[in-house]
């Protein structure tokens, strides 16, 4: 096994671990045409998993599909009840329900900070606070949100894996390079992290079972090209994200700029064997 993750496996088992996960939940991960469709919007895990509930931080919630864009943000439902999103996808393949939020700012002390950055291998962070001399003080960034979840809807054909692998276009970007539903018998999914438009390297990608959070799965650091690749146990839903900050400038307030990102998709017990 790779010597940083090991390193990241050890820190994960001994470090108290910030809730920053945060993903699209659809109610299912296959739907028939037409059937309406439950999403919540999660944040945590384990003990610490929870709704969202900033769905006033929203600006982007779309559903993509087969070279086409509709805005979801009219269904969107703030009355607290058991689901933020509703919708139907009346055409079947493969529809990618993604979202973007607005910024918002965090300020941690010194060690939470600090463990944090580590923990997610953050590594700008840490190097501009250590060059600063700034790793002893509170640690204050700004940050926004990525997310999409991959929804099969109608039966799964070979013309899906165009939209799986499709780049969106967001500031940080987890983008498939094989469809998750159709991995066959190798189970392999490999990713590509995107970082304004460039492959990101060094990044620390977690592959996290939803149903079993506690801790990721799996872990992976991006090369060079900005891949990384996981085996996709062909039962349950998985959840894959990352995050990436730089340093700002010119904001007495702010540090850092970080986003989060993430990838959602699912099977069903129908489809184990795929």
């Amino acid at each position: 096994m790779n010597v940083k993750i090991v390193a990241l496996s050890l820190l994960l088992a001994s470090t108290p671990v910030v809730a920053h996960d945060f993903w699209i939940q659809p109610q299912r991960f296959q739907a028939a045409p037409g059937a309406p469709v439950a999403l919540t919007f999660q944040v945590g895990h384990a003990a610490t998993r929870e709704r969202w509930g900033r769905l006033d931080r929203l600006v982007l919630l779309n559903d993509f599909w087969s070279g086409r864009r509709r805005d979801l943000r009219a269904d969107v439902r703030t009355d607290g009840g058991p689901a933020d999103v509703v919708t139907r996808f009346a055409a079947p393949g493969l529809h990618v329900v993604a979202m973007q939020s607005n910024h918002a700012t965090s300020t941690l002390p010194a060690i939470r900070f600090n463990d944090y950055a580590k923990l997610e291998g953050l590594t700008p962070i840490l190097a501009a606070r250590q060059r600063a001399g700034t790793s002893d003080q509170a640690g204050r960034e700004r940050y926004s949100r990525r997310a999409k979840a991959l929804i099969q809807v109608g039966v799964q054909t070979a013309a899906n894996s165009a939209q799986a692998t499709r780049t969106l276009g967001f500031k940080l970007e987890i983008v498939p390079e094989r469809n998750p539903y159709a991995l066959g018998a190798s189970r392999m999914l490999p990713v590509r992290v995107m970082y304004n438009g460039r492959r990101l390297p060094g990044a620390t990608v977690k592959l996290t079972r939803l149903e079993a959070d506690a801790k990721p799965h799996a872990i992976a650091v991006t090369d060079r090209n900005g891949h990384a690749s996981f085996r996709i146990p062909p039962v349950g839903s998985w959840l894959v994200n990352v995050l990436w900050s730089e340093a700002v400038k010119g904001d007495p307030n702010v540090e850092f700029d970080t986003t989060f990102s993430s990838l959602t998709f699912g099977y069903d017990p129908a489809n184990r064997r795929r």
